[in-house]
């Protein structure tokens, strides 16, 4: 299943889940909400400055948008208002406009209307690599700065269970390392066995662990037959969980920038999914997070 494949299913949906964009007013935010909502995605909630963004709509669209509502509010409560229509079930996905991730987040993890779970919060990133046949998803890039073991646990079992809704029974997963065999000096290999050993024991469930490993031997068959590492996963893994955020960083970066390897993002471990991307995202990859998000959303809702 590659990404076309996501965004065919999330267009053949009868029912539109409802994504609250916290401040809206950006140029490329626009163009992959527009576009999701002429493909019938997704219908829109938009936060932010009314003017601006009725504006946007009237200069690039002729066609009438019953589904794109729009609801006035300044920057420093546009997050607030968002996060509130989630909480009350007005809308099914949050997504990040022009508005800072800090300040986004701090209205999730609101006691009073946020989408906290108890869970830990992490990335995830879905990647179409020219050469495979399949997504590979990196976590945790964005999130987690330097994850313990228990912390590695929870982001390991949201990614499991959201690439389950996007369609991958048992996922694979390989828990990244420099090396593949346990170093007591390598606190990554240390927490990549005990993993392994977690989902073994139905810790971690949903899928298949495997660790350490490095980068080639979890996506290339022939480097770990050549290293003969056997498994479920060596050279066949679907997830990638990275050991630290600066690894994931840069994973994430060289697979855009190197390989121009297509990107959605989706945080997990919410109430319900969050499209948070970058700034120097394209509008390309925003579009292909709504429908990473909404594809998510049609399976475990079954909309």
């Amino acid at each position: 299943m590659l990404l076309e494949d996501l965004v065919s299913q999330a267009k053949n949906q009868q029912v539109k889940p409802v994504i609250a964009v916290a401040e809206a007013g950006d140029q490329e935010v626009m163009e992959s909400v527009l576009r999701a909502y002429k493909e019938g995605i997704a219908h829109f909630i938009l936060f932010g400055n009314e003017q601006v963004i009725s504006d946007w709509l009237e200069k690039n669209t002729n066609d009438p948008t019953p589904g794109i509502e729009i609801v006035p509010t300044n920057t420093a409560t546009a997050a607030i208002e968002a996060v509130k229509a989630v909480h009350e079930g007005k809308a099914d996905i949050l997504m990040k406009g022009l508005v800072s991730t800090s300040v986004l987040l701090k209205a999730v993890l609101n006691k009073e209307f946020g989408l906290r779970t108890g869970k830990v919060l992490s990335h995830v990133a879905a990647f179409e690599v020219k050469g495979y046949n399949r997504l590979i998803f990196v976590t945790d890039a964005a999130m987690n700065i330097n994850p313990d073991l228990n912390q590695k646990s929870q982001i390991l079992q949201n990614a499991i269970d959201f690439v389950q809704q996007t369609g991958v029974d048992q996922p694979k997963t390989a828990v990244l390392a420099a090396v593949e065999n346990v170093n007591p000096a390598m606190q990554a290999t240390l927490d990549a066995a005990s993993l392994t050993v977690m989902n073994l024991r139905n810790q971690i469930t949903g899928g298949i662990v495997e660790g350490p490993l490095a980068l080639d031997n979890a996506i290339s068959m022939e480097a770990a037959a050549h290293k003969g590492i056997a498994g479920k996963v060596a050279g066949k893994a679907d997830i990638l969980l990275v050991p630290t955020i600066e690894t994931g960083n840069i994973l994430y970066k060289s697979l855009i920038y190197f390989a121009r390897a297509k990107v959605g993002a989706v945080i997990c471990g919410a109430k319900a999914p969050i499209v948070l991307t970058s700034r120097a995202d394209s509008s390309e990859s925003k579009y292909l997070s709504i429908a990473l998000a909404v594809k998510s959303v049609i399976t475990d809702k079954k909309l």
